[in-house]
């Protein structure tokens, strides 16, 4: 049964990260960096021709002043009931002019109250999602009178725009997804080959910021501003299948953001993923840190995607001391709703474990986690993660001899166990880098 106590929250922010207007210098100038130092009156600092191509300077991306380690409060609390509350509504909330995110029922529906007939629906769903138009006046199938009469009423399909992207030498491709009210979220693009067998999978966020505020994530050190809708969420490996030209075989809900603080927003953003971009759901991976109640509701959906949840430690203390929120969400309560979700559902849980030099990654740690795991006889599988750094982060990377002695410890006792591939150190591809990684202050708009 998940029978455990309440109590998660987090430290929360109005300033996010957002775009802000500001006119653009000339190509011959230094970039971004320079101009928008000149306009404060400051030297002009020195900006890489690399980087001098990305607007890095336009996107607001501050360090949370509020924000700061230790225990967790009750402010954290408030802020997590705030992300529930705001994921209800906008589940419940439509956007009557908006037609990305409908499935092709609702688009069917939705055809019949604005005054044309049912069987368009689905002639709008496979322009939106198989011929990936970006205006109503592009679905030709529709008469064209009628698309003038959407069009003037505002009727769009949704699409956001891909401010910017960086791209890492391994294939590794980041955007930055410009959403409607100009905050930024960041979307990866991972290919792989695979058995002789070529994947692209698609790590996406699920909010702007995140409350949680884990010690080493840098999206946790900004705060949190608003969870995505689920048309935010699929325009998201959209617009990845476009970058790289081909389908996304593989989606992670683990960019941006605590999913399980979205639950009805990413589920049904799962099954767009699904039934109309055609990613078969065992290929969906939903991670969580641990939200209380999340894993029952979760398992309630009966749906086939693989949960992967955010251990990170092989006991209360270190868990604590990294993911501040398990102060009031036990490992012990954790694990126990781990095997209650594997006795509704049937599925292997998948355990990510980042491993921080120094931290948690030692021999005593790994035979910890193995007797932990044996002694729930829980059928599971552990995903060892070596640390991306962050700039201004206390963590380090653990050594490539440490991570193998992790890995070796925990095969010897029967743990199932995988290292992630480092992807796109040279793209910062873990949660929130890019966009922390050039700037430290709120712009002023």
């Amino acid at each position: 049964m998940f029978t455990t106590k309440l109590n998660v929250a987090s430290s929360s922010s109005s300033s996010s990260f957002r775009v802000v207007p500001r006119s653009r210098p000339s190509k011959d100038s230094r970039g971004h960096k320079a101009a928008a130092a000149t306009k404060r009156g400051e030297d002009s600092p020195e900006v890489p021709e690399e980087e001098a191509a990305f607007d890095y300077d336009v996107v607001s991306v501050p360090r949370n002043p509020g924000i700061r380690p230790g225990r967790w409060t009750e402010k954290d609390r408030d802020v997590v009931k705030t992300a529930q509350k705001d994921a209800m509504e906008k589940a419940s909330t439509e956007e009557h002019t908006v037609l990305l995110g409908m499935t092709e029922d609702e688009l069917k529906k939705w055809c019949e109250r604005n005054g044309t007939q049912k069987f368009r629906g689905k002639q709008i769903k496979d322009f939106i999602y198989k011929r990936r138009v970006k205006s109503i006046m592009d679905v030709t199938q529709l008469p064209k009178e009628t698309r003038e009469t959407w069009d003037g009423l505002g009727i769009r399909i949704g699409r956001n725009e891909v401010y910017a992207k960086k791209n890492a030498s391994d294939g590794t491709t980041k955007l930055l997804m410009k959403l409607d009210d100009n905050r930024i979220v960041e979307t990866v693009g991972i290919p792989s080959n695979e058995y002789g067998k070529s994947r692209l999978t698609c790590c996406v966020s699920s909010q702007v910021g995140c409350p949680m505020r884990c010690e080493f994530c840098a999206t946790g050190k900004g705060g949190f501003y608003r969870n995505l809708t689920a048309r935010e969420i699929i325009d998201q490996v959209m617009a990845i299948e476009e970058e790289f030209g081909k389908r996304v075989s593989n989606v992670v809900f683990m960019g941006m953001g605590e999913p399980m603080l979205n639950v009805p927003n990413v589920v049904k953003a799962a099954e767009l993923l699904n039934k109309e971009i055609g990613i078969g759901m065992r290929h969906i991976s939903i991670s969580s840190v641990g939200v209380f109640g999340a894993l029952e509701k979760l398992a309630s959906y009966e749906m086939q995607c693989v949960l992967a949840v955010s251990l990170h430690a092989p006991n209360q203390k270190i868990r604590e001391e990294i993911i501040p929120s398990a102060r009031s969400y036990s490992f012990e309560d954790i694990l126990n709703d781990c095997v209650a979700y594997f006795n509704a559902t049937g599925r292997r849980v998948t355990f990510e474990y980042t491993l921080l030099a120094g931290v948690n990654d030692q021999k005593e740690h790994a035979k910890e986690l193995a007797n932990v795991l044996f002694k729930k006889n829980l059928a599971s599988h552990v995903n060892l993660i070596p640390y991306n750094p962050v700039d201004d982060s206390d963590f380090k990377r653990p050594t490539k001899q440490a991570i193998d002695q992790f890995r070796r410890i925990l095969e010897e006792n029967n743990v199932p166990t995988s290292v992630r591939q480092t992807r796109g150190l040279d793209a910062a591809a873990a949660c929130g880098q890019l966009r922390n990684m050039y700037q430290k202050e709120a712009l002023l708009a």
